[in-house]
């Protein structure tokens, strides 16, 4: 059992030239064939024929001058992750830039979505698994304009650019939200609280967690 305390939050500002995958394996973690200088411990950003895995941001493991694991990607099931179909390219991320003061953390959406089928046998529906809604991750941040993320957050606001919002948690966890950022740079004006900003993050997949 955890308290969300003492959280480190950062968003991706710069990504290096991005290097092309000409293999990727069906394992419990994938093993892209890929020309690269990659450390172990890189964040690098995934772009496919995996859409499971497409625009998520994922930790290097293992890499050599030819191949690197993407840490945590299950790519067993072929019905999922259809074989020779991982090829594509990942871009590393070489910047990230602190978020701090950030007095609010909000996580919405994410849930299982369901379709009620109705049947002409019964007079009980059934309910299916339709996928999940869309992931918004909002920050509330306490308004200081000559801080460096509010200028980082203003730029990818600005230019529509996709990021990824890393967060790292009590114990050494760290959270991955990889998708578009709107920013706020109008502060709240409420009498007696903290003046703040807002960045909402909208997912374009699904969170990855390590």
């Amino acid at each position: 059992m955890k308290l969300p305390n003492n959280l480190a939050f950062a968003v991706a500002t710069v990504f290096a030239t991005a290097v092309s995958i000409t293999a990727a394996s069906n394992a419990s973690e994938a093993v892209c064939t890929a020309t690269n200088t990659f450390a172990a411990g890189d964040y690098v950003e995934y772009t496919g024929g995996w859409s499971k895995a497409n625009g998520r941001v994922f930790r290097v493991k293992t890499p050599t001058g030819t191949n690197f694991v993407l840490e945590g990607l299950d790519t067993s099931d072929v019905n999922l992750f259809p074989a020779g179909a991982g090829t594509g390219s990942v871009r590393k991320v070489t910047t990230w830039v602190p978020i701090v003061g950030v007095t609010a953390a909000d996580v919405s959406g994410g849930d299982g979505k369901n379709v009620e089928v109705p049947l002409l046998d019964s007079d009980m529906p059934v309910s299916l698994p339709d996928g999940f809604t869309a992931t918004t991750v909002s920050l509330t941040i306490a308004d200081e304009k000559s801080a460096a993320h509010h200028a980082a957050l203003q730029a990818i606001s600005d230019g529509v650019k996709l990021t990824c919002l890393r967060t790292g948690l009590p114990g050494g966890d760290v959270l991955l939200y990889a998708g578009y950022c709107s920013f706020n740079p109008s502060p709240s004006l409420s009498k007696g609280n903290v003046m703040a900003v807002k960045a909402t993050f909208n997912l374009q997949n699904k969170v990855v967690r390590y």
